[in-house]
């Protein structure tokens, strides 16, 4: 053979080695498994369920917002003004004893209501005086302990004391024991013939102080529902939602 028919041996193996590479390495791999058409139901649903929920996701990020709670502080000098469940009289009431009512107003502070009308309220007795049966008036003195919203934990408060004295009865009672001794006076001057008249007022004077101890007895009684209006004396912290 010679070498121009050796070489062209060589050349033409070469160009079919290379065009039986390429052949392999463009046909399909018959190992790989094919997409079936479940699996690509499969892929098709998840799919489908992702972009719900993202949808879903971005529906409540741009959805209202939900109240949020805050603290809000009521300064010194807020009124809180209630009305009395159960009647007082400084009659039976003592220093100490406790007493209920409700808010008769709503309680807003910075325009958020931190505890609405009917809310609990707690005091108790400061002073209690019954009436005298000459000349101590009656007294009567209440101050509130605690607020309670519905629903919530009762809030201890500091309240100004609210008071009450019944009228002085003295004049009164002057006037009434001075009456009596007048008309004792006559009695005794009609009865002795005027020798009796000193002895007649001096009964008289008597029967006027016993008048006196009947009638001038005089209390504080405070009915339910009467309203009455405190002052705080110290911040209150309240927590509301907004």
């Amino acid at each position: 053979m010679t070498k121009k028919a050796q070489g062209a041996t060589i050349v033409l193996c070469v160009s079919v080695a290379l065009l039986t590479g390429c052949q392999s390495n463009t046909a399909p791999n018959q190992n790989q498994p094919a997409v079936t058409g479940s699996s690509a139901g499969s892929t098709s649903s998840g799919l489908q369920s992702r972009r719900s929920e993202m949808r879903r996701s971005a529906s409540r990020s741009t959805s209202a917002p939900q109240p949020q709670t805050i603290t809000l502080t009521a300064p010194t000098g807020t009124q809180i003004p209630i009305r009395l469940v159960s009647s007082l009289s400084s009659a039976t009431a003592q220093a100490g004893t406790a007493f209920q009512g409700t808010l008769a107003r709503a309680l807003v502070v910075q325009g958020v209501e931190v505890a609405p009308v009917g809310s609990r309220v707690d005091g108790r007795v400061t002073n209690a005086v019954s009436s005298g049966r000459l000349s101590r008036p009656a007294e009567l003195s209440l101050t509130l302990t605690s607020l309670t919203p519905p629903g919530g934990q009762p809030i201890p408060i500091s309240t100004s004391t609210w008071s009450a004295s019944g009228q002085s009865h003295k004049k009164r009672d002057i006037e009434m024991i001075g009456g009596g001794a007048g008309v004792g006076a006559l009695i005794g001057a009609l009865a002795g013939h005027g020798k009796g008249a000193a002895i007649g007022a001096a009964v008289g004077a008597g029967a006027g102080t016993a008048g006196a101890a009947y009638t001038g007895k005089k209390e504080i009684v405070l009915q339910p529902e009467t309203e009455l209006v405190f002052k705080l004396t110290a911040p209150v912290s309240f927590t509301a939602k907004k």
